[in-house]
């Protein structure tokens, strides 16, 4: 089912806090956090709620940004969110985004969590990484954004090819330059 924070008639489940969900322990196959956690003010207890309610070998499947030198110049451009890359994300008393503004966001978490996988497993040891990978940037600039409405050029099905195809490119030849977001695969221990 779909959920979010928010009273949406198309949610299935309506008003449900990623920190403490309410739902059954054990009760999912997988969970799909899509460009949510760099709006979380509390990553570490995302992660252990969703180590709780997720059946062992679960999947969290995570579609976030990443702070690359591309999403920053964006986000300046723009004045949309901003990013503190000087928190520590590791520390579930630290707050990391205004829990009073589920919209603010620190577009750093994901690149915090994540770069260091070593490191995030030590931290987080209910789940191990299964796959990683950097992804979008042209895609991304042209998609029109979620709350802040920018132009946007509609492309031709050919079109949109070419335009994978070149952002497949260059966010695997540079990704800290380019990629504007990351895909992860963590599975529960």
């Amino acid at each position: 089912f779909i959920t979010d924070f928010t009273d949406e008639e198309w949610l299935d489940k309506k008003m449900i806090d990623a920190l403490n969900t309410g739902l059954d322990s054990n009760s999912f196959d997988f969970v799909i956090a899509s460009n949510m956690i760099h709006h979380v003010p509390y990553p570490m207890l995302f992660f252990k709620e969703m180590g709780r309610i997720l059946k062992p070998g679960g999947h969290l499947i995570i579609q976030d940004v990443n702070c690359s030198i591309m999403l920053k110049l964006l986000l300046i451009l723009m004045n949309h969110e901003g990013y503190d890359s000087t928190i520590n994300v590791f520390d579930e008393r630290n707050i990391c985004t205004d829990p009073e503004d589920l919209w603010a966001g620190n577009n750093a978490i994901p690149n915090l969590l994540f770069d260091d996988m070593n490191k995030f497993e030590e931290k987080v040891k209910s789940f191990k990484l299964i796959n990683h990978k950097y992804s979008e940037f042209l895609t991304f600039i042209n998609s029109g954004g979620v709350v802040s409405k920018t132009y946007y050029i509609p492309l031709t099905k050919p079109l949109l090819k070419m335009v994978y195809l070149i952002d497949s490119f260059l966010c695997k030849a540079a990704p800290s330059f380019f990629a504007l977001q990351r895909q992860i695969v963590l599975k529960k221990l």
